[in-house]
């Protein structure tokens, strides 16, 4: 046989050379024969060594019978069944092979996605530790989405898992987005719902937040990680990508570098879909649903008469209101970024949102009205006021109690 490079040199001399088979014979100094078989023959020549057989082959129709009527039997069984002594490696290579025209094939789908049709979310607990102020460092969960259709990637960190923050991040990463997907894809993230009795049962404010957006949310199935892999990888893909190197100083600064990262992912060659996320980008919004007109009710929303402490309370944190509205029914909000507490319409507390948790933040002009006030009342509380106060006669009160006169 002659080699590949040989045969290539015939063909050549031969179709561009045009040069005889005599001549290529001698030119090459091979045989006349040997230069007409690699004229015809139109693939290179390839060494093939003659079958020598197997030791499984003499048993190969019992192995036939026994897959036949039972394809899912062990190869163990089978070699139990037949009385083999041999090797139970190349019995199970053989039963391998043969299981496959016996067996039911269950062929794997390719998963495809829709332009608009959804999008997969999770929470990523990054391996870094960011300062949350006052000396505290944690992990904050980072709310993942990925679009289905364009891949396209958002994420944010926020302060805490619980309904208030998680939907309050959504709304600001579909703000962003400028639409919304017609489903999102959760798993029994506490926020969102649990499985009970085999079915799916959203929390209301998960019920609250898909009916203002007009989309629905697809809850998985507990113990199914397959269900999300586009943001399951989304979130190793962050990891080995984004966080090696950096280091934060504030969750407003793992943001903004997670802001500038994103940009550049969405940029890059995605192997699946062949293209970038960003170029699939405009027709994965055309298809989707518009913004709602009126923004959905988000974050931390309570009433609450006005202690006497004049503090109110979201997650763990203490935040300051002005004493003049103790005692009076006040409405607090609190999002990702502020805490604002009203009374009567009136704004009565702005604060930045701490991170950190079990921290008290007071406001200097509340801390100075509240010792005002208090000085006040210690001077009614003593008499020390400078008000003049008029005293009544002890008489006026034997006239009311009708004992004037009385020896």
């Amino acid at each position: 046989m002659i080699k590949v490079e040989d045969w290539a040199e015939i063909r050549r001399l031969h179709r561009t050379e045009q040069m005889p088979i005599k001549a290529i014979a001698r030119h090459m100094g091979i045989s006349k024969n040997t230069v007409k078989r690699a004229l015809a023959a139109d693939t290179p020549p390839r060494y093939q060594r003659p079958s020598k057989g197997s030791i499984v082959d003499a048993v190969e129709p019992q192995i036939r019978a026994l897959l036949k009527e039972f394809p899912g039997m062990p190869a163990t069984v089978i070699a139990e069944r037949i009385g083999w002594t041999r090797s139970i490696t190349v019995l199970k290579d053989r039963v391998r092979v043969l299981r496959r025209q016996y067996k039911p094939v269950d062929p794997v789908s390719r998963t495809t996605y829709q332009a608009g049709e959804l999008a997969q979310c999770d929470l990523w607990f990054p391996p870094a530790r960011v300062p949350l102020g006052a000396g505290h460092v944690a992990s904050p969960p980072v709310l993942v989405m990925v679009s289905g259709y364009s891949r396209w990637m958002m994420a944010r960190m926020l302060p805490s898992r619980t309904a208030g923050d998680l939907f309050a991040g959504h709304w600001a990463l579909l703000s962003q987005l400028g639409a919304v997907p017609k489903m999102l894809v959760w798993d029994n993230e506490s926020a969102i719902g649990q499985w009970k009795a085999g079915r799916p049962q959203l929390t209301g404010e998960a019920n609250a937040f898909r009916g203002t957006l007009g989309v629905g949310i697809l809850q998985c199935r507990p113990g199914d990680p397959e269900a999300k892999g586009l943001v399951e990888r989304a979130n190793g893909y962050l990891e080995i990508s984004f966080l090696p190197g950096r280091s934060f100083t504030s969750p407003q600064d793992f943001n903004a570098q997670l802001s500038g990262w994103l940009i550049l992912a969405n940029a890059r060659h995605h192997r699946r879909i062949a293209c970038r996320p960003v170029d699939r980008l405009q027709a994965d919004l055309a298809a989707m649903v518009a913004l709602p007109p009126v923004a959905p009710i988000l974050g931390w929303r309570m009433a609450t008469r006005l202690a006497r402490d004049h503090y109110v309370r979201i997650a763990s944190c203490d935040y300051s209101v002005h004493p003049s509205v103790i005692g009076r029914l006040v409405e607090v909000v609190a999002d990702l970024e502020q805490v604002r507490v009203t009374c009567a319409g009136q704004q009565v507390a702005c604060h930045q949102r701490c991170w950190a948790p079990h921290q008290t933040i007071t406001d200097p002009l509340h801390r100075h009205a509240a010792a005002g006030m208090r000085r006040t009342f210690s001077q009614v509380a003593t008499g020390s006021s400078d008000t003049e106060v008029e005293q009544r006669r002890l008489s006026d009160y034997d006239t009311l109690l009708g004992i004037e006169g009385v020896a």
